[in-house]
């Protein structure tokens, strides 16, 4: 089955601003449908007044995932928003308390007891892993976020941004007003029970006094001493990854799916050995490790941004032990996929052992790791695939994203664009002003282009905040996300918007609106 050229997910409209009562039937429509969860839909991610259900069209077609979903609407009741009460203590030592004051016309420690005084509704867990967002903020302190966000918030803020507050479990980019320290720890994924806050809990912050708890410690994701050790890092490159397909299925506590960023680069190099296409193999950013073979092992290298020394690009060889792997620069692109035959050996994190640098799950190549296969898989050298390419001048296809306009379609196909900073998380550019604005946060989708207040236009990854309050005029169309993911820092990039039909006509496929339940499709 081919991916149409519309997009892979949609929102289930629950309602237009916050509500209780609908965001508990969300909730319960989203425990209905992953009890029941059709074969294809990749993962479900709840927020405040909206589902998104992403799917695979490769693997399933979109009327059969709207019928489905439609089913559970009709035959899913509401529920009781009610859960536990979570105590949070708070040091209010934020760097924006004093601006908060000054714009709300309070003191400081009226801002405090305005904002401690509420028990606040858990609507939703996403952006990043354990990031809770909490309502309602009393009226007097809802300011908007910050038009341009910071690229690191320190680990435990507590913020604000309209009527949402919240915690920020992991050190991340975020636009919110910080007003304090959290003394608890909401996400450690080292505990039996990683996340502290659910939906439908109630979150109650406590002025006090006290240290930052540590912040939680890297979990690993290969043994220390593998069973089977094939390769050893000499010395490892910019930024080397173990991945495999993904983590699916836990958008809802806002862990990032992972996985390859150019997934066909990543299939292409486990095909060169054998492997399955998702087997674990590491990703390579921009340069390459020096790695010594511990045992004879069959190893193929595919993708951009450099190439093996001595050995053949996008076909299988035999490395033997004692032998060291090098890397050059190929100057063109940005990432390449190692794979050995038998993948590599792995300690997966609920169902992946892709990193997540964000999450604290993994961590990039070190000098001294060694690293084991998790079977002794017979490969021959040799095998080799089509010749992966790359074009001079790379031009991203866009489909109207949930919140499209023609005004911001025509700025991003307007001119150029150059990459200002590049990682995991998406890619910042730099070019034409793009009409923005901020929205009720809700789930961001592969690809999506988002444009912050300022006009600025960022390209979401594989390792994006899961649940976003920014304008997404585009989506970067599926096949060409590939391409995206081979952008270098620096890099010029040129759009091609789909402008063809009307807003109304863009609209439609991005929404399914809970109330019509009876007449869905």
């Amino acid at each position: 089955m081919r991916r149409p050229s519309t997009p892979s997910g949609f929102y289930i409209q629950f309602s237009e601003q916050l509500d209780v009562s609908q965001n508990a039937r969300l909730h319960a429509v989203h425990r209905a449908l992953q009890a029941d969860l059709l074969p294809g839909v990749t993962d479900l991610s709840p927020s405040y007044v909206n589902l998104f259900v992403e799917y695979d069209a490769a693997l399933v077609d979109g009327a059969a995932v709207r019928a489905w979903a439609a089913r559970h609407l009709r035959t899913t009741g509401s529920a009781d928003p009610a859960g536990r009460t979570i105590e949070i203590p708070v040091r209010y030592d934020g760097p924006d308390l004093p601006d908060v004051a000054e714009r709300t016309g309070l003191s400081q420690a009226e801002v405090i007891r305005l904002h401690s005084a509420p028990d606040y509704h858990v609507y939703a867990v996403g952006f990043t892993p354990g990031f809770p967002f909490l309502g309602e903020v009393p009226e007097v302190l809802r300011l908007p976020r910050r038009s341009t966000p910071r690229a690191q918030v320190p680990f435990n803020a507590v913020a604000i941004a309209n009527a949402q507050s919240c915690v920020y479990p992991l050190p991340s980019p975020g636009g919110w007003n910080l007003l304090g320290t959290a003394l608890g720890t909401v996400y450690d994924p080292n505990r039996a029970a990683p996340f502290l806050i659910s939906p439908g809990d109630k979150v109650r912050f406590v002025p006090g006094e006290g240290e930052t708890p540590p912040l939680p410690a890297v979990r690993d994701l290969w043994p220390e001493e593998p069973r089977w050790p094939a390769l050893r890092v000499e010395r490892p490159g910019l930024l080397d990854l173990l991945m495999d397909g993904g983590r699916s299925g836990q958008a809802q506590v806002g862990l990032a799916r992972s996985g390859p960023l150019d997934a066909r680069s990543a299939r292409f190099a486990n095909g060169l050995v054998g492997n399955a296409p998702d087997a674990p193999l590491l990703e390579l950013t921009l340069k390459g490790p020096v790695l010594s073979a511990l045992r004879d092992v069959v190893v193929g290298v595919a993708g951009f941004g450099m190439r093996p020394v001595g050995y053949p690009m996008q076909q299988g060889f035999r490395l033997r032990a004692g032998e060291t792997l090098r890397f050059e620069s190929s100057q063109q692109g940005a990432r390449a996929y190692l794979a050995v035959a038998g993948g590599f050996e792995s300690l997966p994190f609920l169902g992946s052992c892709s990193t997540d640098l964000i999450g604290r799950v993994g961590r990039p190549l070190a000098a001294g790791d060694v690293l084991g296969v998790a079977a002794q898989q017979s490969a021959l050298p040799g095998f080799a695939n089509l010749p992966l390419e790359l074009p001079a001048q790379v031009t991203l296809r866009l489909l109207p994203g949930p919140q499209a306009t023609r005004e911001a379609l025509a700025a991003l196909g307007s001119a150029p664009y150059r990459v200002t900073g590049s990682d995991r998380m998406g890619l910042r550019l730099g070019g034409p002003e793009v009409p923005g604005g901020q929205i009720i946060s809700e789930a961001t989708p592969p690809g999506a282009v988002q444009v912050t207040p300022a006009g600025e236009p960022i390209i979401l990854l594989a390792d994006r905040g899961r649940i976003g309050g920014y304008h997404k005029p585009a989506v970067v169309h599926p096949h060409d996300l590939r391409l995206a993911a081979q952008l270098r820092p620096g890099q010029l990039v040129s759009f091609r918007p789909d402008l063809s039909g009307t807003p109304q006509d863009w609209a439609r496929p991005w929404f399914l609106h809970a109330h019509l339940q009876e007449n869905p499709l």
